[in-house]
């Protein structure tokens, strides 16, 4: 009988990355100042990229890896007509470089110590797209000199570094799901389903029920019933550990706040709304099923 399947040597590596403990204190160090230097509020819904209704970051990466690899493009295939062309494609990748490394710092920011790894993963992918930023900026300034070759050469470089950074980030989306919806999967149940007893749930109160093989939270605010699913949308906070402010529910690890009659998002950084259930009480049982 065979094995597992093994997994490709790039991935092997990345999680490799991600086992390295000695990372843990300088980059929770490092997320704490990020932390609090980004206030809740507008400034940090705009980097998570909440009225976009996705995460920002991936969008922005677009924009200095194609500039900085059109340059290398021009380098080889241009001539010396296109050298120009080249530093000045540098110039604009280090310019939307700012807000790309703005949106992925708070990002990381979000993630925990105890995420398996996934704080490590992107501590690196960081220092690896700062080691890119600064050969790129060197490979820009030497050619601003004349020093055509030397700046070739430096971008050649800038471009292995951003290739190690794309793959880690890469890797954090793909195979660890940062930055995507944590409920994206969550569906049904079509039929009505007892979940709770009605007495069992207070007035103003956050209560965790168990519906299959997912957890929903229920609150009873002005007399009526409200289900949501409990994984919080940003990083799969247990939202029947928050609290309830106004007729919102409150993330405990971020401050996401979503409405509880129809989910929205009411404030940041989460990008997602939070799926809500259908919520009918009957013969003293709370029952739910899915919405719409």
């Amino acid at each position: 009988m065979n094995g597992p399947a093994q997994r490709p040597v790039l991935h092997r590596l990345a999680e490799e990355v991600g086992g390295a403990q000695a990372l843990d204190g300088p980059a929770e160090a490092v997320a704490g100042v990020i932390r609090g230097a980004i206030p809740r509020g507008p400034v940090k819904d705009t980097l998570s990229g909440t009225p976009l209704g996705h995460a920002i970051h991936p969008l922005l990466t677009d924009l200095p890896i194609g500039t900085w690899t059109s340059s290398l493009l021009l380098d080889v295939l241009g001539g010396a007509g296109a050298r120009t062309a080249s530093r000045r494609l540098i110039g604009l990748g280090l310019l939307a470089a700012v807000p790309t490394a703005a949106t992925g710092l708070n990002d990381w920011s979000d993630t925990t110590p105890a995420s398996d790894g996934v704080r490590r993963i992107g501590a690196v992918h960081a220092v690896a797209n700062v080691a890119a930023l600064g050969l790129y900026a060197a490979s820009w300034a030497v050619r601003r000199r004349g020093r055509h070759g030397r700046g070739v050469a430096l971008g050649m470089a800038g471009l292995g570094a951003l290739t190690v950074g794309g793959h880690l980030g890469g890797h954090l989306s793909y195979a660890r799901g940062v930055g995507v919806d944590q409920t994206a999967f969550q569906a049904g149940p079509d039929d009505w389903t007892v979940v709770f007893d009605d007495a069992a749930l207070p007035q103003g109160e956050l209560r965790a029920a168990e519906l299959h093989d997912r957890t929903i939270v229920l609150a009873r605010v002005g007399g009526q019933v409200r289900a949501l699913a409990d994984r919080c949308a940003h990083r799969g906070g247990a939202l029947h550990e928050g609290e309830l402010v106004d007729d919102c529910v409150q993330c405990p690890l971020h401050g996401s706040r979503f409405r509880l009659d129809d989910g929205s998002v009411q404030r940041g950084p989460s990008a997602y709304p939070q799926p809500t259930y259908q919520v009918r009480v009957q013969d003293g049982q709370i029952a739910v099923r899915a919405d719409g």
